[in-house]
């Protein structure tokens, strides 16, 4: 059984977690804060970076394929995991616009990675209640095998009313916002009628929450043109195992992680001495 990190069993990591959590229930509008400023619930939103495929591969003198084929376990695992919490929306970032400056012969194992992921779990997904969705996939590079079967999953899946999972795949959050700008112009917004919500009402799958907390594994601390808009104000764990080695152990420790810290949103929930000048 996988440890979890930075150390322990599983059982204690789930078993940390399920004595603190609030027993209100986390009904759509996300966190609740205590008094003190700690988090008495889970996460609404949680994003994972899927990083460190290539080193897990060159630790074992492998090509980089096999780390993104190990990559799969941890993919389905984190699912499972985040179901089993009670998590509403999880988003994994599998591919990114900046992604496509790799090797053709990487970008095209990863085409039929994604495709043979599919089609291997989307009867799992759609008997979970998981509704599925890709944001992205718009690059006329993409395979259109892959395209008739992402857009079949998320068909099958559409009316799923559990968790929302969403798969970042060509994906990049700059060009997000500029797709949000253009059809504001193209929509002859007025400027003075532009406010944060209704630019994030132009953003691509605008009913996605805010994320509340990012994960990236391998220890690597950048944000990659991830969701930029929407983890504005998300918490972030940086565990240093690599993604093929992350496992539901270590996502519980990571939600109780986020579940120790104090989220202020710009505000000051302790009184503050400010000093005269």
């Amino acid at each position: 059984m996988s440890s979890c990190w930075p150390g322990g069993p599983f059982v204690w990591a789930v078993g940390e977690l399920l004595r603190t959590v609030s027993p209100q229930k986390n009904d759509g509008g996300g966190i609740q804060l205590t008094e003190a400023g700690m988090i008495s619930g889970l996460p609404r939103h949680v994003a994972c970076v899927m990083d460190g495929n290539g080193r897990w591969a060159a630790q074992r003198s492998l090509p980089r394929s096999s780390g993104h084929a190990a990559g799969e376990a941890a993919v389905i695992d984190v699912i499972e995991a985040a179901h089993r919490a009670g998590i509403e929306w999880l988003s994994l970032f599998a591919f990114s616009t900046e992604n496509w400056r790799r090797p053709d012969t990487e970008v095209d194992f990863l085409m039929r990675l994604v495709q043979r992921t599919i089609r291997k779990h989307s009867v799992m997904l759609y008997a979970r209640g998981i509704r599925c969705r890709f944001l992205g996939h718009s690059d006329a590079r993409i395979p259109p095998s892959l395209v008739r079967d992402i857009d079949e999953l998320a068909d099958l899946t559409r009316r799923n009313t559990g968790m929302t999972l969403t798969i970042a795949f060509d994906h990049g959050g700059r060009r997000d916002i500029v797709q949000a700008a253009r059809s504001l112009i193209l929509n002859a917004v007025p400027a003075d009628e532009v406010t944060e919500e209704t630019f994030a009402a132009h953003l691509p799958c605008p009913d996605t929450p805010e994320v509340d907390l990012v994960i990236r594994t391998s220890g690597e601390q950048r944000i990659s043109n991830f969701m930029l808009w929407q983890v504005a104000y998300a918490e972030w764990v940086f565990p240093p195992v690599l993604w093929p080695d992350f496992d539901a152990a270590q996502f519980w420790e990571c939600l109780r992680i986020y579940r120790s810290r104090r989220r202020r949103f710009g505000d000051v929930q302790v009184p503050v001495r400010m000093e005269r000048i």
